[in-house]
């Protein structure tokens, strides 16, 4: 069984650029991408059927070790643009590949990156693997 789920598998999130996110110059501040990363990774999981409270439930945690950012157009006040997240791999660790595209800009790519998230035990004990129970969900896409 393959435990790297495909790249069409992918979840959607269009939000628009509110002004408390912008700088002086009216342009998102470079941090602010990462509350939209983190909203998409939120509904990816969503769509398996894990978010926190579940995860929990079954006696683990997840954290972030690492994100990687490429930013290519900056969004600015009020544009509409959709967020893109999916698995890149599971089962050493959880890789989520993001792209975030301009919508009021024909849909210019802004930033393209990547997020990796360990899982530990309920001690916070990092385990090198993701656990199967966690895998088998995050093979399978739901409804939500």
């Amino acid at each position: 069984m393959s435990r790297t789920p495909e790249k069409h598998a992918k979840v959607s999130v269009e939000l628009t650029v509110p002004f408390h996110d912008v700088d002086p110059l009216h342009i998102v501040w470079h941090g602010n991408y990462l509350k939209y990363l983190e909203i998409a990774r939120t509904e990816l999981m969503r769509s398996r059927g894990l978010d926190i409270p579940q995860i929990v439930e079954l006696g683990f945690r997840q954290v972030v070790i690492e994100v990687k950012c490429r930013y290519a157009h900056p969004l600015r006040y009020g544009e509409r643009f959709r967020v893109d997240a999916w698995f890149n791999d599971i089962e050493h660790r959880l890789n989520i590949g993001f792209e975030i595209f301009n919508l009021s800009q024909e849909g210019q790519r802004a930033l393209h990156g990547h997020c990796i998230l360990v899982t530990t035990d309920a001690a916070g004990r990092m385990l090198l693997e993701t656990p199967p129970a966690l895998c088998a969900l995050l093979g399978e896409k739901r409804d939500v």
